[in-house]
């Protein structure tokens, strides 16, 4: 059996099993038992994640609201998919690995799923290597182990590991995900956190509330009307928005127009293409039942830290279910 060591164990987040399961527990039990709008936790007929992968200390709290969505009883299957931080990749990479360690208890890989998607020629295999310096997927191993312990012996997943995908392949990847995002017993994770923002990540993009946009410079006499992290804020909303709408054409075109450094921005194309792909998906275009219809919704926002000069930075964290 190869096996993927938990390599950001122990400087991502703890390495001891009890105090893990002690935070992650401290964490899912701090998210209410409804949304704002009324929705019970878990989401009836949730299917897909959203949320952030950053070390748990800062993001910890706001990916429990995302799995805190997920009902376990119909999970037979997980497939997480994480951008790429250290390779670069224009298709999808799958694990050559048969299980996947973390300090709770060890996750099995469906190797057959695996095999199955690999024989499509569409993607590569990643290294040994690759797999363990990477944290977008391993970010969210404690937390699936956490959620579906109840029935962990039969629990398989699909680590997918997502390159810089142009346009027309989150479009084609999409479609080859759909029929298993239209399957009940299989979950999505998608991995992600939101704006990047800083000199130390290149990006100071700011937006006036009559939204010209200017990026800040480390002495910058520009007059600013409203904080920075709240124009941050206002940024990663609106992607949030366009998400919600499961448009993807619209969400390419405020990446291309606004650069925000999402970095699970594939990922998360993937998941609308995917969408816009299902059989019994209409864009709204005719009535047909409501309970029927895919809709996204976020349901926690936060920030590393609140920026308020120009030599600052933080990272965003947003949770959203399917």
């Amino acid at each position: 059996i190869m096996s993927r060591n938990a390599c950001h164990a122990g400087s991502w987040y703890t390495n001891q099993r009890s105090q893990l399961d002690k935070e992650l527990t401290q964490w899912l039990d701090e998210v209410p038992p409804t949304m704002e709008d009324g929705v019970p936790i878990p989401v009836p007929g949730a299917r897909a994640i959203i949320a952030p992968h950053a070390g748990y200390s800062y993001s910890g709290p706001a990916a429990a609201f995302a799995y805190k969505c997920i009902n376990p009883d119909f999970v037979k299957r997980v497939f997480i998919l994480g951008p790429s931080h250290h390779v670069r990749l224009t298709k999808c990479a799958l694990s050559q690995c048969s299980q996947y360690e973390t300090p709770l208890g060890n996750l099995m890989l469906d190797t057959e799923m695996i095999k199955e998607l690999k024989q499509t020629g569409h993607f590569e295999t990643m290294s040994r290597e690759v797999d363990e310096e990477e944290h977008s997927i391993e970010m969210h191993l404690p937390y699936s182990y956490k959620i579906l312990k109840s029935k962990i012996d039969s629990i398989k997943i699909i680590p997918v590991l997502v390159g810089s995908l142009t346009a027309d392949k989150e479009i084609f990847y999409g479609q080859l995900f759909a029929p298993y995002l239209a399957d009940p017993s299989n979950l999505f994770i998608i991995s992600s956190d939101f704006c990047h923002w800083g000199h130390r990540f290149s990006y100071t993009y700011y937006s006036t509330p009559s939204d010209d946009a200017i990026y800040l410079s480390r002495r910058s006499d520009t007059p600013l009307t409203i904080p920075i992290y709240k124009s941050i804020e206002n940024l990663d909303r609106r992607g949030m928005d366009l998400i919600e709408k499961i448009n993807h054409k619209e969400f390419t075109s405020y990446l291309a127009k606004t650069k925000n450094t999402i970095c699970g921005r594939h990922p998360i194309g993937v998941l609308l293409c995917a969408i816009e792909a299902l059989p019994n998906y209409n864009n709204g275009n005719e009535k047909v039942d409501e309970s029927q219809q895919p809709r996204i919704r976020f349901i926690h926002y936060a920030q590393s830290s609140h920026v308020k000069h120009e030599g600052d930075s933080s990272v965003s964290y947003a949770s959203a279910y399917v």
